[in-house]
């Protein structure tokens, strides 16, 4: 995971300027600790930022108790990482590991500052995105997933939290022992990526049902795009995510063709950097969450999500994209997440290290899935239903695919049939060959674009397939906003958009415009509207 300007040690930013320094200490209270104090417990919220002036704070080894790395947080430096920005949990506990002085700022009165400080802003995201990138890659956090290998549902924890970007430890399940999770020593009652989010902070607290001027449903691209345009521009947003930010994007190991990322980048590292700005705006992020109606009010509109809870704003803005369509295929969710998958990251590539893999679509996310898979995989074979690529996968792509002895493109052929006993063991196919078994340990599917628009509940109106119509056409006073008034769409779920992710971050970027003009229009009998 790239950071965000640039690599930084785990624990030695530099000090704060002089102007800086003095800019957090006017809104700081000093405080002191012993030695062996804990000054932030593992799940304790980072509800204030706390700089060191004397003394050194050291991370503790969840297991043992004792030191976790060497270095510590000295003078001028300061506790924390990116989980500051929305408040929620600590990984690990931070103790004073002698007398130590600190200047702690309320979390509230901190962000305010760093959005008045650009450079006292920029330093702690740099900062903290470093702590965040290098707790993920080596892997350290006290929570610990038993049997990731062995079942499927500890498999959705594993992906919900890599595709978030939270460390995890895994190991495999002893005699007798069943797979489960657990969060420091609290076990989880179940192993499920909503469970989990609850206890990380990742789910709607209080003050997500304040009042707000936006809902933002899907954090895909286009949604995190709107957040954080929508925070810049000062209005009260959320984000409610029904899998992991990224959306079907955040599934893509590697995107070449977006501007600014010569060498590419992956989806899930692409929208996580605007997480983190929407963040740094103040728009919040709850998931994995899903909106299942949708309804009117007289100043605006309520969600109702899965178990019941409602969110009301004044406007709504539809994100949600597309889904990769499930196959009519004879025992497919048996082998779910047990060997069949419809992302292509890390996570998921584990599964087929040594053995081949089956990815089937034709569109450019098949094709870097393919890419990607050929590097651990022994031979990827790639379904395609077509006789041709060309008008459906970019042409870079193609020629790479065509090029790499380590991937097959199986033309005019389809999947019929699943093999296997508790995981997946091969793959039926039928082609210009008759129908063969591919001895295949992992199977992708990438195919079809079916827009999640069910929630809407009537109120707009859609094409033939599912798809949200807006602009002129249905009465909408701006390109984005659909045949109600207040709601708007952007990026694949929307009819006619271009389905790429440069087109639905710039969707997403210019709707606020209209979502604002919306929020902060006068009332009718100031305009001399009605009658």
């Amino acid at each position: 995971m790239d950071s965000i300007g640039g690599d930084l040690t785990f624990m030695t930013p530099r000090p704060f300027a002089g102007e800086q320094l003095d800019a957090i200490r006017a809104i700081a209270t000093t405080r002191r600790y012993a030695a062996g104090d804990i000054i932030f417990e593992a799940q304790d919220p980072q509800d204030r930022f706390i700089l060191v002036e004397e003394g050194e704070v050291e991370v503790v080894d969840p297991d043992t108790g004792g030191r976790l790395l060497e270095a510590v947080i000295g003078p001028g430096q300061f506790l924390g990482e990116l989980n500051f920005l929305s408040g929620t949990p600590l990984t690990f506990a931070m103790r004073a590991s002698q007398p130590t002085v600190t200047l702690e700022a309320p979390r509230p009165a901190m962000l305010d500052l760093m959005s008045r400080i650009p450079e006292v802003s920029d330093h702690i995201l740099t900062v903290f995105a470093a702590r965040r990138r290098r707790i993920y890659e080596e892997g350290r956090s006290n929570i610990r997933l038993v049997g990731l290998d062995e079942d499927p549902a500890i498999g959705r924890v594993a992906s919900f939290l890599a595709r978030n970007r939270i460390a995890f430890r895994n190991r495999p399940t002893e005699p007798g022992e069943s797979p489960c999770v657990y969060v420091g020593d609290r076990l989880l009652s179940e192993a499920s990526p909503r469970a989990l989010a609850r206890t990380l902070g990742l789910d709607i607290d209080s003050a997500d049902k304040d009042a707000l001027d936006l809902i933002i449903v899907g954090a895909g691209p286009a949604g995190v795009a709107a957040a954080v345009y929508a925070g810049s521009e000062g209005l009260r947003a959320l984000v409610v995510e029904d899998t992991a930010i990224g959306g079907q994007a955040g599934t893509s190991s590697r995107i070449e063709n977006y501007m600014g990322f010569p060498t590419g980048i992956s989806g899930g590292d692409l929208v996580f950097r605007g997480e983190v700005q929407a963040m740094k705006f103040g728009t919040r992020f709850a998931m994995p969450r899903r909106v299942e109606r949708l309804a009117r009010t007289d100043d605006g509109f309520c969600v109702t999500l899965d178990e019941g809870e409602q969110l009301c704003a004044r406007a709504v803005l539809v994100a949600t994209g597309v889904q990769y369509q499930r196959l009519p295929v004879p025992r497919l969710e048996e082998f779910e997440g047990a060997g069949v998958y419809y992302a292509a990251t890390e996570m998921e590539a584990r599964f087929c290290r040594e053995t081949e893999a089956v990815v089937i679509g034709g569109g450019n996310s098949a094709g870097q899935a393919a890419m990607y898979l050929s590097r651990t995989a022994r031979h990827v074979h790639l379904l395609v239903r077509r006789d041709s690529l060309a008008d459906t996968m970019s042409a870079y792509l193609r020629q790479r695919l065509e090029a790499d002895p380590r991937i097959t493109i199986h033309y005019r052929t389809e999947l019929s049939g699943l093999e296997g006993e508790g995981r997946l063991a091969g793959v039926k196919v039928t082609g210009p060959q008759g129908e063969q078994t591919l001895p295949a340990s992992a199977l992708f599917i990438m195919i079809g674009a079916a827009p999640n628009t069910g929630w809407l509940s009537g109120l707009v109106e859609l094409d033939p397939k599912g798809f949200v119509i807006t602009g002129r056409e249905v009465g909408g006073r701006s390109t984005f906003e659909t045949s109600a008034p207040g709601i708007f769409a952007v990026g694949d779920v929307r009819a006619g958009s271009v389905k790429r992710v440069a087109s639905s971050v710039g969707e997403g970027s210019v709707v606020i415009s209209a979502v604002w003009g919306h929020v902060n229009a006068p009332p009718a009998a100031e305009t001399g509207i009605g009658g």
